[in-house]
């Protein structure tokens, strides 16, 4: 890698990629990463101690978004910083049940946001990943 003296660069901290997968597996990504006061959350399923969480579409929208809050709050973010959300659902007559819990928690505060039908890696409902961003200095 070649450097510009006097230039400017930006740091990248990588949060987490230990044993998170289903049966406790190493997973090939990190749970999020922090650029230039960007913050990329990865896709988080309600999954507990390596497997996924039994109930519906609410307990498992409650446990995603409690994962995703978790991960913020590590790196010194919160849900007001949250800019962008992308989910997917498992199943669209889920969509209004997941609307409900999802405003419960980003109510005061809604990011833009894409939601679409998929079908899963995992047996869960619901998936959700996130871009937050705080300026730099603000950290």
């Amino acid at each position: 890698m070649n450097f510009t003296p006097g230039a400017v660069y930006m740091s990248i901290t990588r949060y987490g990629a230990e044993k998170s997968g289903a049966g406790g597996q190493n997973l090939p990504f990190a749970r999020a990463v922090e650029a230039g006061g960007f913050l990329f959350v990865s896709g988080q399923v309600a999954m507990k101690d390596g497997e996924i969480v039994n109930g519906g579409i609410v307990e498992q929208t409650h446990v995603a978004i409690g994962h995703v809050l978790a991960i913020l709050n590590e790196a010194g973010y919160g849900l007001e910083h949250v800019v962008k959300c992308g989910v997917w659902l498992d199943d669209p007559r889920d969509f209004w049940s997941f609307n409900a819990v999802y405003k419960s928690y980003f109510g005061a505060h809604p990011p833009a946001r894409s939601t679409v039908q998929s079908h899963m890696m995992v047996d869960c409902k619901v998936e959700i990943d996130c871009i937050a961003y705080k300026t730099p200095e603000a950290k």
